[in-house]
């Protein structure tokens, strides 16, 4: 067919057409606000409004996309994800750059885009600001430039450039998520397997950016954890399992079918199915020694496993000990693209005849994929199989609650907004018209970064507020809160739409007489 000729003819142009049309779709997705912003994304909207070294939970990188990004654009949806769309346009620059160009396999590089953009991790990466949208970009720049700054090759085989990309990469990705930091042992192994490069200038260079660029991203998550208790570190601590009532008991089974689940789903099942095995295919053709009709030298493939088995593996059986985060392995998923991509250009390859059926059926179940996730909210989808409305509702929720603030007071001027869990305080804080400082009660929860901020006993004594719950199923306010004022109204319900269709439910409490008590548990969980 021509087009299949095209492809081979004219790679780059379908590379660029790829990235283009891709990158259109999801800024037209954002811009024409199809989802309201989760709350994580909202809570890092919040820390630009607190510049600082570094953050409770995560470094400041974060932070500071999004302020570039919304100096631009405002202070709006767009302006908060503009910052994924463009990390997912480099992300697929990166990959194919060094698929094409650094490893002369460009129909290996268009099979790669394929899977990245039908890989369900990374269409939600592509839209939703979260820390793992400029990992991933990290990850895969780091994995390409140590290719080329080990590979053999004409002239000088160590130019200086390679390895100021791994310092950046390796510094830019500590400061967005501390997960960065397992590429530097993965570049030493890598270096190792590489044994005639071991005592050669190479060596020295790579462990200087490597220290370079540990040391830079590292310096300002240490001096602000310094400042602040470590208390940083003690959440990632906790959160892994390392410490507090999860360190316990060390096995345990209830943890990991949700987990596997997880990733079932966010690697998409067949791209998860086809790169392992990929993986299991090379494993056993390296293991027997037999003529291997990969496109992929060895060098290539175990640069590929290095940066995908060990944390995948590790945090497979990590998920029988605590509760593992679904995003924990996203970065993996780079070189897994990678490796499902090679496996779909083997079906396609002229002597895959067992499985012809598969060249079509999957290719249109990942393009179902693509169309699916951003054409969603247009399905006439019933109510409660709609899976995106716990992200919906909040900019009606927040219209509402300063409905209530203007004709529900006797001084709208002095009425604050609160809630007692971080994500409804920092949604209410981009949601509610004029965008106020919101603030969140510690009560019976763990740290956040509202915590380290100043609460409104500093300046709000004498004030009223508005509290809002999450969801309509805890109707009486906690202890501390009843302690804070003269009186609580009873529940206001708020049932919120979005675009017509019903959203979350919340509940707000009108709060009069703040008298100054502020509940702070202190060394409470992390």
């Amino acid at each position: 067919m021509h087009i299949f000729r095209s492809l081979r003819t004219h790679p780059h142009r379908f590379a660029v057409a790829i990235i283009a049309l891709t990158t259109l779709i999801r800024l037209i997705y954002v811009a024409t606000g199809q989802l309201n912003l989760v709350q994580d994304e909202a809570q890092y909207w919040d820390w630009t409004r607190h510049p600082q070294l570094s953050y409770y939970s995560k470094g400041p990188l974060i932070s500071w996309i999004i302020a570039l990004w919304t100096s631009i654009f405002g202070n709006t949806e767009l302006g908060v994800r503009f910052g994924s769309v463009f990390n997912s346009l480099l992300t697929q620059s990166v990959l194919y750059y060094g698929i094409a160009w650094l490893w002369k396999k460009p129909t290996l590089g268009l099979w790669t885009l394929f899977v990245f953009n039908t890989m369900i991790l990374f269409c939600g990466l592509s839209i939703l600001m979260t820390t793992d949208s400029p990992l991933i970009l990290c990850y895969a720049a780091f994995m390409f430039a140590l290719y080329a700054a080990l590979r053999p090759g004409d002239g000088d085989p160590h130019p200086t450039a390679p390895y100021v990309v791994l310092a950046l990469s390796l510094a830019l990705g500590t400061l967005g998520k501390y997960m960065m930091l397992i590429v530097a042992p993965q570049a030493i192994l890598y270096a190792f397997s590489r044994r005639r490069l071991i005592q050669g200038d190479a060596f020295r260079k790579l462990l200087y950016a490597l220290g370079i660029g540990t040391f830079l991203g590292l310096l300002p998550i240490l001096l602000w954890n310094a400042q602040n208790d470590f208390v940083g570190f003690k959440h990632v601590a906790h959160l892994s399992g390392a410490t507090g009532q999860q360190a316990k008991a060390f096995f345990r089974l209830d943890r990991f079918p949700d987990y596997f689940g997880s990733q079932i789903i966010l690697a998409t099942p067949w791209w998860l199915a086809l790169l392992f095995v990929e993986t299991y295919r090379r494993l056993r053709t390296s293991a027997k020694k037999t003529p291997d009709s990969s496109p992929l030298t060895s060098d290539q493939y175990t640069l590929l496993f290095l940066f995908l088995l060990p944390l995948w593996v590790f945090i497979f059986f990590w998920s029988f000990h605590t509760k593992i985060m679904p995003n924990w392995v996203a970065s993996t998923y780079i070189p897994g693209a990678i490796l499902a991509a090679m496996a779909m250009q083997r079906l396609w390859s002229p002597d895959s005849d067992r499985s012809r059926w598969l060249r079509y059926a999957l290719p249109t179940l990942a393009l179902g994929i693509f169309i699916l996730a951003h054409t969603f909210h247009l399905l006439p989808i019933p109510n409660t199989y709609d899976t995106t409305r716990r992200v919906k509702g909040w900019s009606y929720l927040g219209k509402t609650v300063e409905i209530l603030r203007l004709t529900k007071f006797e001084n709208p001027n002095r009425v604050f907004i609160f809630s007692d869990q971080y994500d409804m305080t920092s949604a209410l804080a981009f949601y509610v018209p004029g965008q106020p400082q919101t603030y969140c009660a510690w009560v019976d929860r763990r740290m956040s970064q509202y915590d380290l901020w100043p609460g409104p006993d500093t300046d709000k004594i004498g004030w009223d507020a508005i509290l809002v719950y999450k969801d309509q199923d805890n109707p009486t306010p906690d202890n501390d809160i009843l302690l804070m004022f003269q009186s609580i109204s009873e529940p206001i319900y708020v049932n919120t739409t979005h675009d017509g269709r019903p959203a979350r439910k919340f509940t707000a409490f009108l709060c009069t007489g703040y008298n100054g008590y502020w509940p702070n548990k202190g060394a409470g969980r992390f």
